[in-house]
């Protein structure tokens, strides 16, 4: 008997953290999510679906939506395949693509937070490096993060620069694990470099690619702390994502009930996107 329950004993601290850190607090918001609630009322108000009707009906709410879904597609797509071609180049044994390597990683481990305070520095419209940048090359300046037109989008900059290292470092791995020997019959064969590319290499990177496809989605959706302190939101809700939506209706309005009907929608949109990369996506994968 002890044999039978000493694995469910040494794994019990790590099964009870998920419990209450992780499956608890799920539950918790949905719960709340049909109640009204200003956090500071000792009573939750049961209202039924009342938050999702104000939710749904909400133009602010379908804005925000669109937001964070273009803003995942940008960041995913040129992030993944920027980082694809830098793993493409750097994949080599020198030690000056070796340097580069680490140059690039270096932002992933660079607090958020100061890269969010470097490039509002470098995205100023009057003093920034960027703007003096363009007048070098005769371009016209641009306001950055304070256009309408251009704030998601400088958002997306800041995103796909402080990945970008750690995508291309699972690349450069995934590549160095594909066999020399079917490079070399291709080159036999002649083959061009784009047919090495996408009859060998892409195909066999389907693993990292599935991997890192996933991973960029959800971190994309849960993007918050560079809105926090970039944009808040702005200009004209321009810029505001799904997180930082439920941030502000929780604990700037005190609106518990609506920010968690917020989050549940943010969590099943999360958990859609996740079964069809893992129905649709994962038949393409080949594994070795």
């Amino acid at each position: 008997m002890m044999r039978r329950w000493l694995p469910y004993l040494f794994t019990s601290p790590a099964i009870i953290v998920f419990l209450l850190f992780f499956i608890y607090p799920i539950f918790y918001m949905i719960y709340l999510s049909f109640t009204s609630w200003d956090l500071i009322s000792p009573t939750k108000n049961f209202v039924g679906l009342q938050n999702y009707k104000d939710l749904f009906f909400n133009p602010e709410f379908w804005q925000v939506l669109s937001n964070t879904i273009v803003y995942t597609i940008l960041t995913v797509v040129i992030s993944i395949v920027l980082s694809l071609l830098c793993a493409i180049w750097l994949n080599r044994k020198e030690w000056i693509y070796r340097f580069i390597q680490g140059a690039i990683f270096s932002p992933y481990i660079i607090s958020l937070v100061s890269i969010s305070l470097l490039w509002m520095w470098l995205m100023d419209p009057q003093y920034g490096l960027l703007n003096w940048l363009f007048s070098l090359v005769g371009l016209p300046p641009s306001k950055w993060l304070a256009d309408t037109g251009s704030a998601l989008y400088s958002l997306v900059l800041v995103n796909v620069w402080k990945h970008i290292g750690y995508n291309t470092l699972i690349f450069i791995a995934g590549l160095q694990s594909i066999p020399k020997e079917i490079y070399e019959a291709a080159q036999i064969d002649r083959a061009s470099w784009w047919k090495k590319l996408t009859r060998i290499t892409i195909p066999m990177l389907s693993p990292t690619l599935f991997f890192l496809l996933i991973i960029n989605t959800i971190n994309s959706f849960q993007v918050f702390d560079n809105v926090q302190i970039m944009t808040q939101g702005g200009p004209v809700n321009s810029t505001n994502m799904l997180v930082y939506y439920i941030y502000q209706y929780g604990f700037d309005f005190f609106k518990i009930g609506y920010a968690s009907a917020a989050g549940v929608v943010l969590l099943l949109l999360v958990a859609i996107v996740t079964l069809f990369h893992f129905k649709f996506l994962s038949k393409r994968v080949h594994y070795r």
